[in-house]
């Protein structure tokens, strides 16, 4: 029997040289805003899973991607234990614990909810459970957020939400990438790329209705967690939302600053994409920390808990039944028929390499962003480009004001390519700054990203995205930093 209980809480040479992370003159004085004191409570040290133990013995998934301050949320869960705790943590800088809790539940009953559901003509994968708990978000501060669910045994799942912002006019908005964390959500045994047979048996659509595989926040903890903390310990006004919460408000962007999409932000839909673009064309900066972004075309349908709990991606037009009736909705690359709308139109440059490996290597050492850092033209930063990297798009669409700022040999595969970070000005005054590497977010872990990380590349980083954050909550990039083509003397990568 479903437990409901409403919880309320009140209240460099050609290697690398070192690189300083103070920021300049004109980024030290920043105006105190609603996220500079939520940052300055303390922190919590103990947030994080220490122990995920067997595969179902604690997991579970919440009715809502996002709410609003305030709006509830219900929990289903499900364990092989006598019970279960949930704590939320809102997750962001915190003097570098990363984490506060701000709610706990009392004890709640354990139930072994029913096995997951597989649809027939998609695989969608679902989990047809009875609501456990709601959770009331009374005086939670708009941020992203873990639920850390917390067995009788021990064994510890992350459920993630957002509570996202009510207005986001001049603030810089940052993105979860929540389509993406489904698209590679294999709970039940199929994602978006494979079923028990490999690729060919693979879903057709991911739902919500059920929990992330794993510790449950995998990519959030990868690919956003580390830019969200930077992002407010640069103390700029903020706003947070998801993919799902771009797709459904046309408003979302439409007064403010900036857009931070992520380490790996790739299934869009027609709405997401239209939005971004409008607002770019507006004057909204956009910085895509990331790599492969924008570059799967999605459909959003409802499932029983919702509209837009579903994400729609047959990856190939030949079996997608809608590119027959409706040929833009058909779900596949964008860059491919039957409407091909490749994504450097918007990005600059596009999605090039799986799997690459390298380092990232200046080519304008003058570039406004790399001022400070010490830098020159050549100075390599090891293991920041991969798993996946973006190039000139051969044959476009290019932004004719593109900028090449990095231009970095890699391995790709059993060959090699060249991989580039990008940037460039609209006549509206906003600037896109694109990294080229999903790796971008990881570095500024240093050494604990691996894949040859230091202590340089980590400044680097670090010192870029702080000066990108702080000049996109400042107004249109254009105005101040417009972007200096030369694509005409590169050659696009194979």
């Amino acid at each position: 029997m479903a437990l409901l209980a409403v919880l309320v809480l009140a209240a460099c040479s050609t290697s690398h040289r070192a690189v300083t992370e103070r920021p300049g003159k004109a980024a030290a004085a920043t105006p105190e805003t609603p996220e500079t004191p939520e940052n300055a409570k303390p922190g919590t040290a103990d947030w994080q899973v220490r122990r995920k133990g067997a595969e179902h013995e604690i997991e579970g998934y919440a009715d809502r991607v996002s709410v609003l301050p305030g709006q509830s949320f219900r929990l289903f869960v499900s364990t092989t234990t006598s019970g279960f705790t949930a704590e939320a943590f809102r997750m962001g800088w915190y003097g570098g614990a990363n984490a506060r809790r701000v709610w706990r539940s009392g004890q709640v009953p354990g139930v072994r909810q029913a096995a997951a559901r597989i649809g027939r003509k998609t695989r969608t994968v679902s989990a047809p459970w009875r609501p456990s708990l709601t959770v009331a978000t009374a005086d939670w501060p708009a941020g992203s957020y873990l639920i850390r669910l917390t067995a009788a045994s021990g064994a510890q799942r992350f459920v993630p939400v957002t509570v996202r912002s009510t207005d986001t006019a001049g603030r810089v908005v940052v993105l979860n990438a929540t389509t993406t964390w489904q698209a590679y959500n294999k709970w039940g045994g199929y994602d978006l790329y494979g079923g028990p047979s490999g690729f060919s048996d693979r879903s057709y659509a991911v739902s919500f209705d059920r929990p992330y595989d794993k510790n449950g926040a995998g990519k959030f903890l990868t690919y956003e967690l580390p830019a969200i903390a930077l992002a407010e310990k640069a103390g700029v006004p903020l706003a947070y939302a998801t993919d799902n919460d771009l797709h459904a408000d046309p408003g979302l962007l439409g007064r403010a600053r900036g857009l931070l999409t992520l380490g790996h932000d790739e299934y869009w839909s027609t709405a997401m994409r239209q939005r971004v673009t409008q607002a770019r064309d507006q004057g909204v900066n956009i910085a895509f920390l990331g790599a492969n972004a924008v570059n799967r075309h999605i459909r959003y349908e409802a499932t029983p808990l919702g509209d837009d709990r579903l994400v729609v991606c047959y990856k190939d037009s030949a079996t997608d039944p809608v590119s027959r009736t409706n040929p833009a909705e058909s779900t596949q690359d964008w860059r491919l028929p039957p409407k091909p709308r490749p994504e450097s139109d918007l990005i600059g440059i596009q999605y090039m390499c799986f799997p690459a490996e390298g380092a990232f290597t200046v080519h304008r050492p003058d570039f406004w962003l790399f001022r400070g850092t010490g830098v020159r033209a050549g100075t390599r930063f090891p293991g920041m480009v991969g798993p996946e990297a973006d190039a000139i798009a051969p044959g476009g669409p290019t932004p004719p004001t593109l900028e090449i700022v990095g231009r970095s040999p890699i391995s790709c595969g059993t060959g090699t390519a060249v991989a580039h970070a990008s940037y460039y000005t609209t006549r509206s005054g906003a600037g896109v700054f694109a990294t080229g590497t999903m790796r971008w977010v990881c570095a500024m872990r240093g050494k604990a990203c691996g894949h040859g990380v230091d202590e340089a590349g980590r400044a680097f980083v670090t010192r870029v995205t702080d000066t990108l954050v702080r000049a996109m909550a400042a107004g249109p990039l254009g105005r101040s930093h417009p972007s200096r083509p030369n694509t005409k003397q590169l050659t696009a990568a194979p």
